[in-house]
């Protein structure tokens, strides 16, 4: 393991604490120490807990000490996404909407983590309300790509691979919804995985689009992201689309590493132009790879994908839209009285605090939805959007009765320039 304990994998801290090598109070300060020296450049954390996270290090450092059983990550430190309620923590989703606001309650995801023993080092910048690729639509300014800081590190979740390529934390939580926790990563070479949709519970995670948000692991190897899964995964009663089965085995998948005999499918549909040079060079130099390892790859059709992002783009506005109503100004969050208004209605409040609160994208998505959901153009928009969904639902089924699983390149380009 490396003498700079930020450098170590979970997996070999993991191994340290079990065997008692390290303690957990010097793996967290180490991160803590890391975050002051660099955190100022990169901008990973809307809010860092050092008194918390050490806290909760020692208690795990004595637990250990008294004999107890615990998880595979037990003392690991981790980071969470500021779009995942914490209780005593400030919970923003990287907006003015939020700024402030301290949930009574942990999400579900949190208390996993809690319970595992996973000291909490802070909450993660992201896109407001989790609506962008880049971080640039974060209130408190974007995230910065620790490999070229005048880079985006991707988004939504930017500030959680940005807080692993930098070494300020050995793992993350992120959400993904259309691609917040798969193209962050894509771009930071780090790991991110999106569970199937209710693996991993909703419960406490601030919702974007209802049927497309699912909160999934962050981090450096394929093997940390895979025993961070198994801690985040499970059936939760408090979340009605949960999946009620076991977590599949993806850490021993991880560790195993085997692919011989697979077949791995390659849509066609995904192939062609739009691609930046050198990443369609490296997707093919991957597959080449898993060939030679025992793999058999097959091209397929889905032909419904080629219209998958506009009905992603009727979906989530129409779904954000509705969520994001619960901002009123009456019962938590900003609250801004309207310039040159005596005595303002509901409505006046209202208005004037979504026009302080929510940022131009979110905006923007907002007044989409909603016309997409208006009286006489939902079967028009939203509804047809739904159709072809199911379409495209059924592209994966028929897929999958051919293969075992799909490739492709995650994002079309690598990480853009800020701005």
């Amino acid at each position: 393991m490396p003498t700079d304990l930020t450098r170590a994998t979970a997996s070999a801290l993991a191994d340290a604490l079990a065997a008692g090598t390290v303690s957990s109070v010097e793996v967290t300060q180490a991160h803590l120490d890391r975050i002051a020296a660099v955190d100022g450049q990169v901008h990973s954390y809307l809010h860092v807990d050092s008194e918390g996270a050490i806290a909760q290090a020692r208690a795990v450092d004595q637990r250990r000490k008294a004999g107890e059983s615990l998880g595979a990550l037990a003392g690991v430190p981790i980071a969470v996404k500021d779009v995942m309620t914490t209780k005593g923590l400030p919970t923003t989703c990287g907006s003015k909407m939020l700024e402030g606001w301290i949930p009574p309650y942990d999400a579900t995801v949190v208390t996993k983590l809690r319970e595992a023993g996973l000291p909490i080092l802070g909450k993660t910048n992201m896109d407001e309300f989790a609506m962008g690729s880049s971080t640039e639509h974060s209130a408190y300014g974007p995230s910065r790509n620790p490999w070229d800081l005048d880079r985006i590190p991707g988004g939504s979740g930017g500030g959680s691979s940005s807080v692993l390529a930098s070494f300020q934390a050995p793992l993350a939580t992120g959400t993904d919804t259309g691609g917040s926790i798969r193209q962050p990563a894509a771009v930071t070479a780090t790991v991110g995985t999106k569970p199937t949709y209710g693996g991993v519970s909703r419960y406490g995670l601030v919702a974007l689009a209802s049927s497309l948000d699912q909160a999934g692991p962050c981090g450096r190897t394929v093997l940390d992201t895979a025993l961070l899964h198994a801690v985040m995964g499970g059936h939760d009663p408090m979340d009605s689309t949960s999946i009620d089965a076991p977590v599949p085995p993806v850490v021993e998948a991880a560790r195993a590493a085997d692919v011989k005999g697979m077949r791995i499918g390659i849509v066609k549909e995904l192939g062609g132009e739009g691609y930046q040079p050198g990443v369609r060079a490296r997707f093919d130099e991957s597959v080449a790879l898993l060939e030679e390892l025992g793999a058999e790859v097959v091209e397929v059709s889905c032909p419904n994908f080629d219209y998958a992002l506009a009905t992603y783009y009727l979906i989530l506005p129409s779904e954000a839209s509705s969520n994001l109503a619960k901002f009123d100004a009456m019962r938590y969050g900003l609250r801004v009285l309207p310039e040159g208004v005596d005595d303002p209605s509901a409505e006046q409040v209202m208005a004037a605090t979504r026009d302080a609160g929510f940022g131009p994208e979110v905006k923007r998505r907002i007044i989409l939805g909603t016309y997409a959901l208006s009286s006489g153009y939902y079967d028009a928009y939203y509804g047809s959007a739904q159709k072809v969904r199911a379409l495209i639902a059924q592209d994966f089924d028929n897929a999958y009765g051919l293969v075992d699983v799909l490739v492709s390149p995650t994002a079309p380009t690598t990480a853009f320039r800020l701005g």
